[in-house]
């Protein structure tokens, strides 16, 4: 055999290793956009979804295809009391998706802000590393959850990377000016509360690290009805944390306004007068208020984790 078979042999040899590795390469490598909780470094990220009447809202199909292309995600559907069929089209997601998905039903309206906590409770509870919460009307994408994810990686001292609407060019930020408005309000009354230069607090698309002054925020539930999330900032600043470096305000890059909302003028003017309590007792350092109670709410979780003894027991 001369040397130029040799050569040509040895070619060969080469293009088939080239080959194999390409389609090695090709069927391990994590997909570009995809998001695994290895590959961010964050430990296991669950999402709370709060859930009053949104049968007709939930895009089944969204919450499907976000599983498929993200394989380590958890979810937490959080049912408050619905009266339509909302915890049948989550049961059934759950049926579907039983290793991803968690439902608790709570028996009755307990409100946004204890829905989202006892989704936060459980999770926190079990030792999620990161534990996000976000409208169940996916205003915000949930594509951008890898964003809020890599800010948590990258600095270790951000304790909460929150959702902000701002009006910047390029972003697809759909607001009604009547929407605008109540939100400049509360931005306001939220900036006085937490003496921080905070643009939007109220975007429903947050991430929390899975920390000592996470879990004691969490513990009580909120007096501040709809500004609940500014109530849970506090607290969180209040744990001793740097609260200029704990909190990390996210840009969106796209945020529409989903018809059907449940938000009331009632609900903001009740809130905005619990703020202003809020703020009072802030500035004179008299600690936080006395936790409302949540009533008789029996939560019953449906993924087989608690007693079913105590399933339907009120509380």
């Amino acid at each position: 055999m001369d040397n130029c078979e040799k050569l040509s042999i040895n070619l060969a040899k080469l293009e088939r290793k080239i080959s194999v590795r390409r389609a090695i390469r090709k069927y391990t490598a994590v997909p570009k956009g995809k998001l695994t909780s290895d590959r961010l470094g964050c430990g296991q990220l669950t999402v709370v979804l709060p859930c009053y009447n949104e049968a007709d809202r939930l895009d089944v199909a969204a919450f499907r295809a976000f599983f498929v292309a993200n394989l380590s995600v958890r979810m937490i559907f959080v049912n408050d009391g619905s009266k339509d069929c909302t915890l049948d089209v989550l049961i059934g997601m759950q049926a579907e998706m039983p290793d991803r998905v968690d439902v608790i039903d709570l028996m009755q309206n307990g409100g946004k802000a204890e829905a989202v906590r006892q989704g936060l409770l459980f999770a926190a509870n079990r030792g999620d590393t990161q534990v996000a919460y976000w409208d169940a009307d996916l205003a915000t994408p949930l594509d951008a959850l890898p964003d809020f994810t890599r800010i948590m990686a990258r600095f270790a001292d951000v304790e909460v990377v929150f959702g902000s609407r701002r009006m910047m060019l390029g972003h697809r930020i759909e607001r009604t000016l009547k929407r605008r408005l109540i939100s400049r309000a509360c931005n306001a009354l939220a900036r006085l509360a937490l003496r921080l230069p905070i643009a939007d607090t109220q975007c429903g698309a947050k991430l929390f690290r899975n920390s000592p002054a996470f879990r004691a925020a969490i513990a009580a539930p909120f007096n501040a009805g709809w500004l609940f999330d500014v109530e849970l900032f506090a607290r969180i600043a209040e744990g001793g944390c740097d609260r200029h470096r704990a909190f990390y305000e996210m840009p969106l890059a796209a945020w529409s306004e989903i018809p059907g909302s449940k938000l009331s003028a009632r609900a903001v003017v009740c809130s905005g007068l619990q703020m202003l309590v809020l703020i009072v007792r802030n500035r004179l350092h008299l600690g936080a208020a006395r936790p409302v109670q949540p009533g008789s709410i029996a939560v019953r979780l449906d993924a087989g984790c608690l007693d079913p003894s105590k399933s339907d027991k009120a509380a």
